[in-house]
């Protein structure tokens, strides 16, 4: 007997084997049905059998082995996808899943080991089965991981969105105190410290926002007019300053540095910069606009330590710092959203950014169409 008849042949013991194992991973979270139990268990042990039973020769065998062999759309990935799709929604985690495979795979190859003579032919047989579990599992790890990932944005998304609403408020009554006369000073120097926290706060939570639409897959939003980028990069300067009194930022011009943009957006990435500029580097920050022909060259660089080689590669991916050598150990604010958001927004201007980093600086260079070719 074939691994592929056997299981057919022994299908309602394998699922109650299933069901055993899926009930004790679920014991403590969910209460389940048994039929919510053996959920998915005759669709994947059926498509593994049909799997097992199909030609293949060596080379599909090793494009299998890859990963490579089935399209996304094949009936045997969607059991897979769909298995994880139902377990996400029971609460299992990811372990709880992968387990259930892995009792699967123990289940069949011990009762089939009692019915077969274990010889060349079944060695080949238990290569194709533990092919074709294996693929399964990728199928639903993957799918469970996405699914799982897009929830996490989702409420990002939402928090931040949300977030917007007080903090606004906070704002607005700050704005409203520092201008009674009858304040104090204080009073007032207490209301400045508000107002300076509640900017920093927007600015974090317009940074989660930004990177909950990229995460979603949505094109970041921007709305095209003409703007100077050396005033938006002086406006930029004053916003930290403000922010982070000791800062010492000098920004210049030269030539023609009016373009098409959305200058609230390109704004907001230059008080990113800055502002990283102003925590991770030593000295005067230094701001050169620079209008070259077609685009607009924005170059902010620090003094400091280099930022090291390795960190590099991923400095602009999401979640991510890469502070000096020095400074690994100091405690920061944010998390680590900053660059990545600037990476956002310089791709919606058709735009660059990049960084080069050496022992005595670090510039980070923007690249900017003077006219985006959506404007024109």
């Amino acid at each position: 007997m074939t691994l592929s008849d056997f299981i057919e042949a022994d299908l309602d013991e394998l699922i109650d084997d299933w069901t055993r194992y899926a009930r004790t991973l679920s014991q403590t979270n969910t209460h389940l049905s048994e039929q919510q139990l053996r959920n998915s268990a005759r669709e994947l042990l059926m498509e593994i059998a049909a799997d097992m039973r199909g030609e293949q020769t060596d080379a599909q065998q090793q494009e299998k082995s890859h990963g490579n062999k089935l399209a996304k759309d094949a009936a045997f990935n969607k059991v897979g996808r769909g298995h994880a799709d139902d377990r996400q929604a029971q609460g299992f985690e990811i372990n709880a899943l992968v387990a259930e495979y892995r009792a699967l795979r123990a289940s069949v190859l011990r009762r089939w080991q009692q019915r077969c003579e274990l010889d060349s032919s079944a060695f080949q047989e238990m290569i194709r089965f533990n092919e074709a579990l294996d693929q399964m599992v990728t199928e639903s790890v993957s799918q469970f991981a996405q699914r799982t990932e897009r929830i996490r944005d989702l409420f990002a998304g939402v928090l931040a969105h949300d977030l917007r609403s007080p903090v606004g408020a906070i704002l607005n009554s700050a704005y409203v105190l520092l201008h009674d006369q009858n304040l104090s000073p204080t009073s007032i120097r207490a209301g400045a410290s508000l107002q300076r926290s509640a900017e920093r706060l927007k600015s974090l939570i317009d940074d989660l926002f930004v990177f909950a639409r990229a995460r979603l897959g949505d094109t970041l939003p921007v709305e095209f007019t003409r703007q100077d980028f050396g005033r938006i990069c002086e406006g930029a300067a004053e916003e930290v300053r403000a922010a982070r009194p000791d800062a010492d930022i000098g920004v210049q011009s030269t030539g023609d540095v009016a373009g098409i943009c959305d200058g609230a957006r390109i704004n907001q990435m230059f008080v990113n910069l800055l502002t990283n500029a102003v925590q991770h580097g030593r000295g005067r920050v230094r701001v050169d606009v620079a209008g070259d022909g077609n685009r607009i060259i924005v170059a902010v660089a620090n003094g400091g330590p280099k930022i090291p080689a390795d960190a590099l590669p991923t400095l602009f991916d999401p979640l991510t710092r890469a502070a000096p050598a020095s400074e690994q150990n100091r405690a920061s604010s944010g998390v680590g959203l900053g660059l990545y958001i600037c990476r956002c927004i310089a791709s919606a201007h058709r735009g660059t950014i990049a960084v080069e980093s050496d022992d005595t600086r670090t510039v980070f260079s923007v690249q900017i169409p003077r006219a985006p070719a959506s404007t024109n």
